[in-house]
């Protein structure tokens, strides 16, 4: 009788156990849905400097009204080119059989510290690698480089080198492109035209933003959802969508006006012409990585595209000192933001555990 009194308590005591790890591991996975949403917040607060600083430069607009414009833009993007950069971001980086919760988890938090440490100094580091490089030092510290899917880092790390220069090139064609159609117009008449085509080429661009930096943050929320066993196969909820591009856009209206100084004036010295050839070469390029399903990052792009816009008048027109700089912040991101998520992962294994 009392053998069997205690079988009894021992299996009630295993079912509180498993009830206690479940419900732990749900409150774990909304921790982690609500992070990623303020990871998004404040990759479009820092990277509203990217979406905003031509138009700001130029005298378009209004910072307020910029911000407000780009905003508009990064939620309508929730509705185009579907969730190619999410999947690869989610599943094709790390295997998530090999993760947990916690690791994701771990992986924001590097990535957000990240974000703050170069708005505070006003970088426009890349809040795109900040995610992969904390999402893979985390996974690393977890599981060592086993849990690391290789042929998924190729592209995303080609295009660190790659995407400004795609960019820069963009930005140069456009504007030998556009120069050649208004060659025979005045000055004061193509300026006034491009005032007023420059609000579609940021347009367009804050569309490109808004879908190749959202979808970031869904690829972490269905991971954390499939790791949960909340979801059986990677498929993005539409919840998830909407809930990343509303995040988006409402960083983006918080602004990042320590980085807007640095891309809209430090770089080179911008017109509304050459303002629409740098915005209008950056869309290109984000949308066409976009559907390529490529992470790219939107500051990377942008930058280059500004370069290029300088660099179609003379070399020197692009102060080649501040783009250095910025390029040592993009280079050092991955793995920065790494070594923040690892340490992320070391602090609170125990504590969840």
């Amino acid at each position: 009788m009392l053998r069997a009194l205690a079988v009894l308590h021992d299996c009630c005591a295993g079912g509180r156990n498993r009830e206690k790890r479940r419900l732990s591991s749900f409150h774990l996975l909304c921790l982690i849905v609500v992070i990623t949403l303020a990871f998004e917040f404040t990759n479009g607060w820092h990277d509203a400097a990217s979406s905003i600083a031509t138009i700001v430069s130029t005298r378009v607009l209004r910072p307020l009204y910029a911000v407000a414009w780009a905003a508009f833009w990064n939620f309508i993007a929730a509705f185009f080119f579907g969730t190619a950069v999410a999947k690869t971001m989610g599943s094709g980086l790390v295997d998530l059989k090999l993760v947990s919760e916690s690791v994701l988890l771990a992986g924001l938090l590097g990535a957000i510290v990240w974000n703050y440490a170069t708005i505070r100094v006003g970088l426009p580091a890349s809040s795109s690698h900040a995610l992969m490089g904390g999402y893979g030092g985390a996974a690393i510290a977890a599981a060592g480089f086993r849990a690391i899917l290789v042929p998924g880092w190729i592209k995303p790390i080609i295009f660190i080198f790659i995407g400004p220069l795609v960019g820069m090139a963009a930005g140069l064609a456009v504007t030998v492109i556009t120069s050649w159609i208004v060659r025979r117009q005045s000055p004061r008449r193509v300026d006034k035209w491009f005032r007023r085509l420059q609000l579609v080429s940021a347009g367009l661009f804050s569309l490109g933003h808004g879908t190749n930096d959202a979808q970031k943050g869904m690829g972490i929320i269905t991971a954390a959802l499939v790791s949960g066993g909340i979801l059986q196969s990677y498929v993005v909820p539409y919840w998830v969508i909407l809930c990343c591009h509303l995040a988006i856009a409402g960083g983006t209206m918080a602004g990042g006006w320590r980085v807007v100084k640095t891309m809209g004036q430090k770089i080179t010295k911008l017109t509304p012409f050459s303002g629409f050839a740098a915005e209008t070469a950056a869309a290109l390029t984000l949308i066409g990585t976009a559907r390529a399903g490529i992470p790219v990052s939107t500051t990377h792009v942008i930058t280059g595209a500004i370069s290029g816009v300088g660099a179609s008048r003379r070399i020197t027109a692009v102060r080649w000192g501040v783009t250095e700089r910025i390029m040592w912040a993009w280079v050092l991101t991955i793995p920065g933001a790494g070594i923040m998520g690892a340490a992320f992962h070391f602090l609170f294994l125990n504590w969840l555990h």
